[in-house]
């Protein structure tokens, strides 16, 4: 086990009830998680589908005919790379799993991701085989046989109208209520197709040090690069999230966090499977559809993003669902408005508990203890989790209060990118004989010893002199009554070098009432001069990435070109 730095120690006092320092984790494969489960609960529902329910035994017996279809019909060989591109489904997860089943290594796909995008995905992993929702077939096709990587040789296309089985008053999207469309080309199998062929999948050969899952940073510098977990990191997050929050069986999770991403696929698909809860599946965000769905199967645990629950809760129609099952909201990303936070305990009397992960250590590393969370906080490391401040330069470790580059060494952190030793070795630093990854993360450490985030490395503007960290002028924004979201970036200033400015979304109805000046002159009135936006600009939306985080680096880019 780790051994924890003097700096570190002030966390312990506050350590959840109950709970040991250190996690043992089961030494299996993840596949075992499903067989366990269809094993004590056979006829329980694991996933809810708009109204259509999939019992473990079902997911069992559906993910063993994909994983020997894999094996038999598209030669996939143990360590292959298989591509996961569609959205939240019965699909996603039955073939993430079936993946596994075969031996073979996940590369998550965000769905939002076209052309080129996906080229290099497909060249980068060398994968031959891919599962792709038919809306997306036309992204994908074009690369089969790929010049200079093999290319995609087979895609299993899946219906996501499929798993509608049962009439459901819930609003259903028109790319899920789709009916099956032919499928013109070759090296295609329908999913229907597939599970009809009645494989039987060869032995499981792979353990708990094997390749799992390779994740893609978001690639905001460079071309994306693919995190390498294996079965043993994948199985940190998911067991320390279950026992963190202290879960059972009987949790009913609403899952609508994209699974490509981390956080969702840890505590929002792994984790449930592990205990055999429910998950109630949404394969894109709607908060009507949402609240009803909470309503109807007693959500008790939600995990969401700061984007997610300032819609939610900015729904006129809220107080006509009765929220009353819900027991936990937890996630991440980026820190929740303080102002959100006192509306959501408010409305249900909870706290939003925030947690701090990246895809190098599939999803947390820190989460705040649920008996004392702290507001806008990333909260304290987690089971045997090593977290350090330390100069970005010198490497030296800070003491309290001072900020400086989050450096991570835990059982969940990534082998190294794939097929890129230079990028790997830029990651991760030794110190004291132990690996160290560095997050690009800039954070300080409280008296408690609890963390927060002052920014990206690199996200940082200098007015004058002063240092200006956007977040934390984008967290005081919130405090305004009109604003919705806010996105703070820097712009060239002959006399202050650089200056502030604020992109707003304001609430509903507000356009008229209120002006650009009016949020200046209210940012003048609460924070610090040298830190207050000197420019304000409407915008209809703020672009997100796939995982639903604001994208600060386009727009700042976007602001660079002006």
């Amino acid at each position: 086990m780790n051994s924890v730095p003097s700096s570190q120690a002030p966390h312990l006092a506050h350590w959840p009830p109950g709970l040991p320092q250190h996690l043992t984790l089961p030494q299996t494969h993840l596949f075992f998680n499903v067989e366990v489960a269809a094993a004590r609960y056979p006829d329980k529902p694991f996933i809810i589908f708009y109204d259509t329910a999939i019992s473990f035994a079902e997911f069992l017996r559906e993910t063993e005919r994909i994983a020997g279809y894999l094996q038999q019909d598209c030669g996939v060989q143990a360590g292959d790379r298989v591509l996961l591109y569609m959205q939240n489904s019965p699909q996603w997860v039955l073939a993430f799993y079936a993946i596994l089943r075969a031996n073979a290594v996940v590369v998550p796909v965000n769905p939002m991701n076209r052309g080129e995008e996906l080229r290099h995905y497909v060249a980068d992993s060398g994968a031959g085989t891919a599962f792709v929702a038919q809306d997306l077939l036309d992204q994908l096709q074009p690369l089969q046989s790929l010049p200079g990587a093999g290319g995609l040789q087979h895609l299993i296309v899946a219906c996501y109208s499929d798993y509608l089985r049962e009439a459901t008053d819930l609003s259903v999207p028109d790319f899920v209520a789709a009916p099956a469309r032919p499928l013109v080309g070759t090296g295609l199998r329908a999913w229907r197709e597939m599970l009809q062929a009645g494989r039987v999948p060869g032995p499981l050969t792979a353990g708990p040090d094997d390749l799992c899952v390779m994740p893609y940073t978001s690639g905001t510098t460079g071309q994306p690069k693919g995190c390498m977990h294996t079965h043993r990191s994948v199985m940190s997050t998911l067991v320390g999230g279950i026992n963190w929050f202290a879960r059972t069986q009987d949790a009913v999770y609403l899952s609508v966090l994209p699974f490509f991403h981390v956080t969702g696929l840890s505590g929002s698909l792994n984790g449930p499977l592990y205990i055999g809860a429910t998950i109630v599946v949404l394969p894109r965000w709607d908060r009507d559809a949402a609240a009803l769905c909470m309503q109807r199967y007693r959500v008790t645990v939600w995990q969401t993003i700061s984007t997610m629950l300032i819609d939610f809760l900015a729904n006129p129609r809220l107080a006509d669902y009765d929220l009353s099952s819900l027991a936990g909201i937890r996630g991440g990303g980026a820190a929740m408005p303080e102002a959100i936070c006192a509306k959501l305990k408010a409305l249900t009397g909870l706290d939003y508990v925030e947690g701090y992960g990246m895809s190098e250590t599939m999803a947390a590393t820190h989460i705040n203890p649920v008996h004392r969370p702290k507001p806008q906080c990333l909260g304290i490391p987690v089971f045997d989790v090593d977290a350090r401040i330390v100069d970005p330069v010198s490497l030296a470790e800070l003491p309290q209060g001072e900020s400086g580059e989050i450096i991570i060494a835990a059982p969940q952190v990534m082998q190294g990118y794939w097929r890129n030793a230079e990028a790997t070795a830029q990651a991760f630093v030794e110190i004291a004989g132990q690996r160290f990854l560095r997050t690009g993360d800039l954070g300080r450490i409280d008296e408690d010893g609890y963390f927060f985030m002052t920014d990206r490395l690199k996200r940082m503007i200098n007015a004058s002199g002063y240092k200006v960290w956007p977040a934390e002028v984008e967290a005081l924004m919130y405090h305004h009554p009109a604003v919705q979201e806010a996105c703070v970036i820097g712009v060239q200033d002959a006399r202050r070098g650089e200056t502030v400015k604020a992109l707003v979304v304001l609430k509903p109805g507000l356009a008229e009432s209120v002006s650009e000046q009016d949020i200046i002159d209210w940012a003048h009135g609460h924070m610090a001069a040298y830190k207050s936006p000197r420019i304000v600009e409407f915008v209809a939306a703020l672009p997100k990435s796939g995982s639903g985080k604001v994208m600060w680096r386009e727009l700042q880019e976007q602001q660079s070109r002006t």
